[in-house]
């Protein structure tokens, strides 16, 4: 009997997705629950498990190609649940191209190594270059399509990992990983790149661009599909710019003492397993902050004249991706301790940048931090998250010199701060009076770790 498998549910308010990956090929035998395709949302990545155990018969959508809720993708000849799946049937391959040479993969540049989570006030742009030939190197057949899905659907790397490796050209079955239980990192499928790249012949020929025959006018171009998440995040942007009336705020806190408490307490958070950064401290301040100054912690509705004020603080973290600007939130932050922060915060950039995270974890924020002080650079003008009505940018601390007690200059490491807030609803002595209480918190770390 045929069965319909169909694109189920993908969370409230997701009607399609873009096909990343498909896991399985026509003949395959496949199991009830086991994943078929890979699908990019808005933000998110999601396995889409089959509902129903069969052979493939027919494949009716293709990477790349958008598909909605409810569509029917795949159709497979079902068997009874109880009934082991039938081997697949043995039939002959095409054979693969001989004088064909292997992409050779392209060097990426290594993320830098940073102790916070890194974001920017505008998205990073997400690009894939196209993997060149070779000119001279030993011909070596390439692997079928649906060879490397059976050969790398069972490794243990998550969906931007598995993502990056096609878009260098590394199969996954051949990379060791270096992460938790063996799971492949980002770094492990670097490595078998520049390893690849150590072991090319000198003097192997010029490798020339891949340009698919496109020009516009002045020289070759070439055009890729723009993702989901950057058209959403163009989106978000573009409504941010002309709906949110934007002011913005700098200041700097001298966190000398803060660095001074997180110095000496990393090491006890090391032994439990958690990386303390100053993050967790300038969160904990902001969610403090927020609950005396409800106004900084609401959204607006226009048509309903009202405004919303969040009775909860849940904090958005930009956090920059190989896909882009992602903004989960870690909820109730006012009412966790900063060991508890410390741990989500960490849990989350690291399910973040695996993909392994859901659309439910990007909804919900009341305000965003976004701290560009992992990468570099002091001041910035961060657009408005909306509907939330402010964001808080954070740049890299550094020594200043600064006038203190008996008008003595001293020595003390300065925080930059850009507070952003929508002049709609937010005055600019509300704005200063937030901004001043963070401070406050940062500058007296004893507060915040006996506040409750």
């Amino acid at each position: 009997m045929s069965v319909e498998i169909k694109i189920p549910e993908l969370g409230e308010g997701v009607e399609s997705g873009d096909v990343l990956e498909l896991m399985v090929a026509e003949g395959d035998a496949i199991e009830k629950g086991q994943p078929i395709m890979e699908l990019e949302t808005d933000k998110a990545t999601v396995m889409v498990p089959s509902s129903a155990g069969g052979v493939v018969k027919s494949i009716n959508c293709a990477e790349g190609d958008t598909v909605t809720v409810g569509q029917a993708v795949i159709i497979v000849e079902g068997f009874e649940s109880g009934e082991p799946a039938p081997e697949p049937v043995a039939t002959a391959a095409p054979a693969p191209p001989q004088a064909e040479p292997v992409p050779e993969p392209v060097a990426a540049t290594p993320e830098p190594s940073t102790p916070e989570p890194a974001a920017t006030s505008t998205p990073p742009p997400a690009t894939a270059a196209p993997v060149p030939p070779p000119a001279a190197a030993t011909p070596t057949p390439v692997a079928e399509p649906s060879a490397l899905v059976e050969s790398s659907a069972d490794v243990a790397a998550g969906p931007a990992i598995r993502r990056f490796a096609r878009e260098v050209g590394v199969d996954l079955s051949n990379v060791q990983g270096t992460g938790e239980n063996g799971r492949i990192v980002r770094e492990d499928v670097l490595k078998v790149v520049r390893d690849g790249s150590a072991a090319r012949p000198a003097g192997g020929g010029t490798v020339t661009p891949a340009v698919d025959g496109e020009s516009d006018g002045y020289g070759p171009v070439h055009i890729e599909k723009m993702p989901k998440i950057r058209q959403t995040i163009a989106r978000k942007m573009h409504e941010s710019w002309t709906t949110c009336p934007r002011v913005t705020n700098f200041d700097d806190a001298d966190v000398t003492r803060l660095e001074e408490i997180r110095q000496s307490s990393k090491a006890d958070y090391a032994a439990e397993g958690v990386k303390l950064t100053t993050m967790p401290f300038l969160i904990k301040a902001v969610a403090m902050a927020l609950r005396a100054h409800p106004t900084i912690n609401a959204s607006i509705d226009l048509d309903a004249g009202q405004i919303i004020y969040k009775d909860y603080v849940n904090i958005g973290i930009a956090i920059d991706t190989e896909r882009g600007l992602v903004v989960p939130n870690i909820r109730s932050a006012d009412k966790m301790g900063i060991p508890d922060i410390a741990r989500a915060l960490g849990d989350m950039a690291s399910g973040v940048r695996d993909g392994n995270f859901a659309v439910e974890d990007l909804r919900g924020g009341s305000f965003t931090i976004s701290n560009l002080g992992a990468i570099g650079g002091t001041y910035s003008t961060p657009i408005i998250n909306t509907p939330e009505t402010a964001i808080l940018l954070v740049g890299r601390s550094r020594k200043m010199p600064v006038v203190v007690d008996n008008d003595e200059v001293a020595v003390r490491l300065m925080m930059p701060m850009s507070l952003s807030y929508d002049h709609r609803l937010i005055d600019g002595g509300a704005a200063a009076r937030f901004l001043n209480e963070v401070i406050g918190y940062l500058e007296s770390p004893s507060r915040l770790l006996l506040a409750i």
